[in-house]
């Protein structure tokens, strides 16, 4: 009757960490990939003041 305690010890369980359930809304808008950013207000005034001069601009006709 040697060792009759070790029939009766609670048995060593492993349980994994339960994950957080995921977005699934954050998950679709992450696979979509992000448009070019429109030009800044700088870039446009800039682009402005080329086109006035272009066109003050004696042409050669």
């Amino acid at each position: 009757m040697a060792n009759k305690s070790l029939d009766t010890r609670q048995k060593m369980v492993f349980q994994l960490p339960q994950q957080k359930p995921h977005n699934t809304a954050a998950l679709a808008l992450r696979g979509k990939k992000g448009g070019t950013h429109g030009k800044d207000t700088g870039a446009k005034r800039a682009e402005a003041r080329a086109a006035l001069k272009r066109l003050l601009k004696p042409s050669l006709d």
